[in-house]
């Protein structure tokens, strides 16, 4: 299974490494020292079609399917994670609800530009008082006439302040719930009685935005819908479960880049006359990193291979994001002993990795969660 890519998947797997390495890696620094991406390597990203990963070349996009996806996301892991996390957000959970249930005419009229770039995409279901329990939504959607009428506030919206477009969660019957009570609808950045709230100030992931959004009597077209009405909470599992392979095969590319970065750093640095590589404490430390991160690739892509192939993926999906997210922080955790005080000092790149490692454990679904989900799975089955 994982011995062989097509050709088309490692070119451009070569194509995106060379991207990360030469063009995106110099300005990873000034990323972080100006929260702010460069505007020429977005449209550098735009140009390669990273915006229009796993949209269909009928809309513009390159169409990937989701073990190119992981590998694509997999080596743009290796450079500043808020630079990934702008298009990961947007190639992933923000559009694969579009994709994948949306009618022809919302297809139509937003995968093109999404696809270029020239809209942003974002989804839109965590709040306030609904993190890890999704079914417990406080925004409402009430149907009038024509229209869908929101209200509510949603937060931690990835990419919400340089976003256009919003996959956005409401609950239009509470009675019925997740089961058949909850409704996808796309909303744009003009719809009336929708305003993007103050920036958040975060640990990490500087360059990548996240914000409240606010409804008071948003006005959505009843066309807007994304797939069927009281399907929402089906439809955001599905959503999630591709998003979790993504962000584990980030966390899998940044792996690698912090493996990269300790073995050289370990055969310059010079302690007692001689390199600290030589020291079977460090070897060990290598050891254990590389090992867990290849395992953690192997669970990714075999989430990935199992969605080609029109399988439920729900457990493996909670596995690889779980296991993939819990590898990052070790391996970023065991970078910064390598460096020893240099890794906790941010003239270092590792100094970012750890930083920015933590969130992978919370977002998308908390790694409590994950094992939750995997464990009614495995009971389910047994």
């Amino acid at each position: 299974m994982l011995a062989t890519l097509p050709q088309e998947i490692e070119q451009m797997k070569q194509m995106v490494k060379n991207f990360v390495d030469r063009e995106v890696d110099p300005y990873a620094q000034q990323i972080e020292d100006e929260d702010k991406i460069p505007q020429h390597l977005i449209e550098q990203a735009k140009e390669l079609g990273l915006f229009g990963l796993s949209i269909p070349e009928e809309y513009g996009g390159i169409g990937l399917n989701t073990v190119g996806k992981a590998v694509v996301l997999e080596q743009l892991g290796r450079t500043h994670n808020g630079f990934v996390s702008l298009i990961s957000a947007h190639t992933g959970i923000g559009s694969t609800g579009l994709v994948k249930l949306a009618s022809d005419y919302l297809k139509q009229k937003y995968l093109p530009d999404m696809a270029a770039g020239r809209k942003i995409a974002a989804f839109a279901l965590s709040e306030p008082g609904a993190g890890s329990d999704a079914t417990n939504l406080s925004t409402r959607a009430e149907k009038v006439g024509d229209k869908w009428i929101l209200n509510g506030t949603k937060h931690f919206i990835t990419n919400a302040p340089v976003a256009d477009v919003f996959t956005v969660f409401a609950m239009n019957d509470k009675e019925k719930g997740a089961k058949g009570g909850i409704t996808a609808f796309l909303v744009e950045k003009g719809f009336p009685g929708f305003t993007i709230g103050k920036q958040d100030k975060k640990m990490g992931l500087r360059g990548s935005y996240t914000a409240q959004l606010i409804f008071e009597d948003c006005e959505v077209p009843e066309e807007n819908v994304i797939g069927e009405v009281g399907m929402g909470y089906m439809s955001a599992l599905k959503i999630l479960g591709e998003g979790r392979i993504g962000l584990a095969a980030r966390a899998v590319g940044s792996c690698y880049k912090l493996i990269e970065l300790s073995a050289s750093y370990s055969k310059e640095r010079i302690q007692f006359g001689r390199p600290i590589a030589d020291n079977q404490a460090i070897q060990w430390m290598l050891a254990d990193m590389a090992t867990e991160t290849e395992a953690a690739r192997t669970l990714t892509l075999k989430a990935a291979y199992m969605v080609d192939e029109g399988k439920t993926v729900i457990k493996e999906a909670s596995m690889a994001k779980l296991f993939a997210s819990d590898v990052f922080n070790r391996v970023a955790d065991k970078a910064v002993q390598i460096h020893g005080g240099m890794g906790y000092v941010s003239d270092y790149p590792v100094e970012r990795f750890y930083r920015d490692a933590r969130i992978t454990k919370i977002y998308e679904g908390t790694n409590e969660i994950q094992r939750l989900i995997i464990a009614r799975r495995i009971l389910e089955e047994n």
